[in-house]
């Protein structure tokens, strides 16, 4: 039997109740997009104690208004639906309050939502072969411009020394000190209690990282085998398990929304300039003290990027991936 959810189990607050309030006037209903599933949504729609997962489809106006793919709902965003009709129709999708995002694969500069309105993003990673403070580095940038929380796993901690991941862990530190770090051992089933912290009433958590980090294991043993299913039927929503692999949010029984990407394996960077700029503001600091005002930072004559780097005041790999 499905479990009474409230719409603050969804993530709803007071801002997104202001918004909606020309909305329901019109008789349309709050409801929070679970998965896309290309010419339809799939959509959590809660009305005072009663709730329905149902199919939606997006109205002509919704579509035509999006000046880019991006502006299109998005699995995780809240929508104005109107069920007044036979079917199901978006007819308005309330402001984000976050949005993590991409580049869309292959050679296009377009933006890819991954998922809208998420509060953490969870980054699995190693102390070993996938260790790479440059990817960070771009994770970081793409966090920051979503709005999220970011916090780092360094899993597989078995596999190498205590001192080995303890480095690792305290260079993550150093490039983002608002950044929580943790290690852990899925085979050992170390450090993963303190995960489940972050999995709270309301808020929604992604998580991403590079094939083989372990990520789908840890989310299993975060939340034990059996936390989604129960004869193939989920225990919030008592619908039936989809099987063709999606993007979607997953309302979990004890609290908490897990955004479940099975596509999510490398996040190309997708940002603006000014979040760029943040990200190095120590480096554009020492830029302003170089000596011309258009130095490429490379043979320049007085670079002072470059005289820190050989000073052993600024990491080489960090003015590498500055450049």
């Amino acid at each position: 039997m499905a479990q009474n959810i409230t719409l603050a189990d969804l993530g709803w607050n007071k801002r997104f109740a202001a918004e909606f309030k020309p909305y329901a006037k019109l008789g349309w209903k709050p409801a929070r997009l679970l998965r896309d599933n290309k010419i339809s949504y799939g959509a959590l729609l809660v009305d005072k104690d009663d709730f329905d997962e149902l199919d939606v489809i997006l109205s002509g106006k919704v579509y035509h208004d999006a000046q880019t793919d991006a502006d299109l709902p998005a699995v995780g965003d809240w929508v104005a639906v109107d069920v007044s009709e036979d079917e199901a129709v978006i007819r308005a999708r309330l402001t984000r309050q976050s949005c993590f995002s991409r580049r869309a694969a292959g050679h296009s500069a377009e933006e890819q939502v991954i998922a809208a309105n998420v509060d953490v993003v969870i980054v699995v990673t190693e102390a070993g072969p996938d260790f790479s403070l440059r990817r960070m580095e771009r994770y970081f940038t793409l966090i920051k411009r979503s709005g999220a929380r970011p916090v780092v796993v360094l899993n597989k901690a078995d596999l190498f020394t205590e001192k080995e991941n303890k480095e690792a862990a305290e260079q993550i530190r150093a490039l983002n000190p608002e950044a929580d770090v943790h290690i852990t051992s899925v085979l050992k089933r170390k450090g993963l209690r303190i995960l489940r912290d972050y999995l709270a009433k309301g808020v929604t958590v992604a998580f991403i990282g590079s094939s083989g980090v372990g990520k789908s294991a840890m989310i299993n043993a975060i939340l034990g085998d059996d936390w989604q299913w129960t004869d193939e039927v989920n225990e919030v929503t008592g619908k039936g398990r989809h099987t063709t692999p999606a993007r979607e949010l997953i309302i979990l029984p004890k609290g908490g929304i897990l955004v479940d990407n099975p596509g999510i394996k490398e996040v190309q960077m997708w940002t603006n300039e000014t979040i760029l700029r943040e990200s190095f503001a120590d480096i554009e600091e020492l830029a302003s003290q170089c000596r011309f005002h258009d130095c490429k930072h490379g043979t320049d004559k007085d670079c002072a990027i470059r005289a820190a780097v050989e000073a052993g005041t600024l990491e080489p790999s960090r003015y590498e991936g500055f450049m």
